[in-house]
């Protein structure tokens, strides 16, 4: 068909097709006449945007330019980063998960599988990326969506939206990706119960089954996809660190919320140490939420000590994790393998039985560090915090759940509650906080800081791995953009500037790769290889 190219988001240009190749592609009359720049329909764009009254609007209007076409979206995306993120990806994105099935109007460009058909793996992948060469695959089982939890094939929508940050942050070509949900069933019975629910309507299917697709899931990705970066999204607690663990030695994988939030954590913590001129080895932490992300996160910042000159016995003296039933005891029961290194001896605690609460832990541990993961809304409570403060002089505080109505403690209350001394991160997007006198800038420990940079070293290095050791590097460049002498200073630099420090993290890990011999073709300069690598939107 002659308007073929209309339909093709990666493509169309829609009004920006010149008059000559209206006419060599057979479409004239079929776009009004004007031809416009992408400058011009850039702005048009935007003038839209700003017509529609809620970020649902907003979510709608710009999903649709992205099905139409690719790089007008992400012309409009660069030129308004910090304004359009949580509208493209968190928190927005939240509503149209839960409500995906409802909203549905096209599949964008996905492969959706599902675990009753095993043998269409191949053919999935091989229709949803047609000739395209596929370098970043981000999938998701959809079991453990941001904080709300099991959304089953409505998960696809976060890997689209990872993708789109990936592109807007750090130039990964657009043509260049796919987002895929493994649809393994789900336990959220709204959805079993919903005549709308577009996914397959069975509880989880678990064990051995599960596992045996996900072998043959990655088997055929790296096949069909050999120079792929492998992301895993929002996989359940139960399967996450088995996956990555299984593939994560010999095969270029990434698991966001083990690795990816350990990272940002890891790179606040850092940049909150630059503030208050003081060193990892000598802090306290306290993991509050010990489910993926929270262990994730206490075993990067672990691997952090021990990278700084402490034994592994000693570093594991610094770390706490909470849950639900309080402090983790070594005969806690149902510690999962990531939670039982960091669990304590109940008579270490003269109070050990007492300590099933977030404000008795505070009082017995006085940690320095405090993150939270739980999902809890409103557990970092004034008097908890306040306990915190009274023990140190720079107390590192990180609510971040997500989205909004699941943050521990909103920034405005941390700084007020610590008398400005607090050193705060919020897993959403934060206002400044003005309080006696002095601006404080509150860093959003999102992993959309780190991720896009991490995966862009590692693809433009094509490193056969990616290892704790181009983790940390990520970490540490991101960590030391911060002006320590600045009051009020963020410990983590603005999403505003994303796409300027995805580059000083993708030449991090890039470098890293080179120095440790991972990277699988010759590289003289890895700035010059990023560079090459990246995509920009124009025509």
């Amino acid at each position: 068909m002659t308007d073929s190219i209309l339909n093709d988001p990666f493509k169309n240009k829609g009004t920006g097709f010149t008059e000559e190749e209206r006419e060599q592609l057979g479409i004239v009359g079929m776009l009004p006449p004007k031809v416009q720049t992408i400058d011009e329909q850039a702005n048009q764009v935007y003038q839209q945007y700003q017509s529609k009254s809620s970020a649902l609007e907003k979510r709608f209007l710009l999903m649709s330019i992205f099905n139409e076409n690719r790089t007008l979206f992400f012309k409009v995306f660069s030129q308004h980063v910090a304004e359009f993120m949580p509208i493209v990806y968190d928190p927005t994105i939240a509503t149209t998960v839960e409500k995906y099935s409802e909203f549905f109007v096209q599949p964008q460009n996905a492969a959706f599988l599902s675990i009753e058909n095993p043998e269409s793996i191949e053919a999935t992948l091989k229709n949803t990326a047609g000739d395209r060469d596929i370098r970043l695959l981000c999938v998701t089982d959809g079991e453990g969506i941001l904080g709300i939890g099991d959304w089953g094939t409505q998960g696809i929508d976060i890997t689209v939206g990872k993708l789109m940050v990936y592109t807007a942050a750090a130039g990964i070509d657009p043509s260049q990706v796919l987002p895929v949900v493994i649809d393994a069933g789900t336990n959220n019975e709204n959805l079993l119960n919903n005549p709308l629910y577009l996914g397959l309507k069975e509880h989880r299917v678990r064990g051995d089954r599960y596992y045996a697709y996900i072998d043959q899931f990655v088997e055929t990705v790296e096949k069909l996809f050999p120079d792929v970066y492998l992301h895993f999204e929002d996989f359940g607690r139960s399967n996450a660190a088995n996956i990555l663990n299984k593939y994560k030695d010999h095969q270029l994988v990434f698991n966001d919320d083990i690795q990816g939030t350990g990272i940002i954590v890891l790179a606040g913590i850092i940049g909150a140490l630059n503030i208050s001129k003081q060193k990892l080895t000598d802090q306290t932490y306290l993991c509050f939420g010990a489910g993926t992300a929270g262990a994730g996160i206490t075993e990067r910042i672990y691997n952090e000590m021990v990278a700084a000159g402490l034994s592994p016995e000693e570093a594991r003296k610094h770390f706490y994790m909470v849950d639900k039933q309080g402090l983790l005891f070594t005969d806690t029961p149902g510690l999962t393998t990531e939670q039982k290194p960091f669990a304590r001896l109940r008579s270490v605690f003269a109070n050990a039985d007492e300590l099933t609460n977030l404000l008795a832990v505070v009082k017995a541990i006085h940690p320095t560090i405090m993150v939270g993961t739980s999902t809890q809304p409103g557990t970092f409570d004034e008097e908890v915090v306040k306990e915190m403060a009274a023990h140190t002089d720079r107390p590192i505080i990180f609510p971040i759940s997500n989205p909004t109505k699941l943050i521990e403690a909103h920034a405005a209350d941390l700084i007020k509650w610590t008398n400005g001394k607090g050193l705060v991160a919020t897993g959403v997007p934060s206002d400044d906080v003005e309080y006696n006198g002095i601006s404080y800038q509150i860093g959003q420990a999102n992993n959309a800081l780190i991720y896009p940079g991490l995966g862009m070293g590692a693809i433009a290095s094509s490193a056969a791995i990616l290892n704790d050791q181009m983790i940390s590097a990520a970490a540490h460049s991101l960590g030391g953009i911060v002006d320590p002498d600045q009051p009020g200073a963020a410990v983590l630099p603005p999403v505003s500037k994303l796409s300027s420090f995805s580059d000083t993290v993708a030449e991090a890990v890039a470098q890293s790769a080179v120095d440790q011999k991972l990277n699988q073709k010759p590289i003289q300069s890895v700035s010059d290889v990023i560079q090459a690598t990246k995509w920009e939107p124009k025509y």
